[in-house]
């Protein structure tokens, strides 16, 4: 189940029954503008994130069971860290 295209030609001509031409013609236009100035704004909330730090997270995320396993039964640097400072 999906959306199509062609789903959108009934609303569209029932649309143009109901508001008219010319009221159909400046919401469309409306809309534009809005869904225009939703992905500027999208835009410049993506420049301003810290991609560096997203990068150095999703690399440690095990992207199989076999790496989460692996990551599970092998000690972190964290871990390591203690005990060499201990000894």
């Amino acid at each position: 189940m999906g959306f199509h295209m062609l789903d959108l030609v009934p609303v569209i001509l029932i649309a143009l029954v109901v508001i008219g031409p010319k009221a159909l013609q400046s919401l469309s236009r409306t809309v534009g503008k809005g869904l225009g100035q939703a992905k500027d704004m999208k835009d410049q909330v993506l420049s301003e994130l810290p991609i560096e730090e997203f990068t150095k997270v999703t690399r440690q995320i095990p992207m199989s069971p076999q790496q989460a396993i692996q990551m599970l039964l092998t000690p972190s640097e964290k871990e390591k860290e203690p005990e060499a400072t201990e000894k």
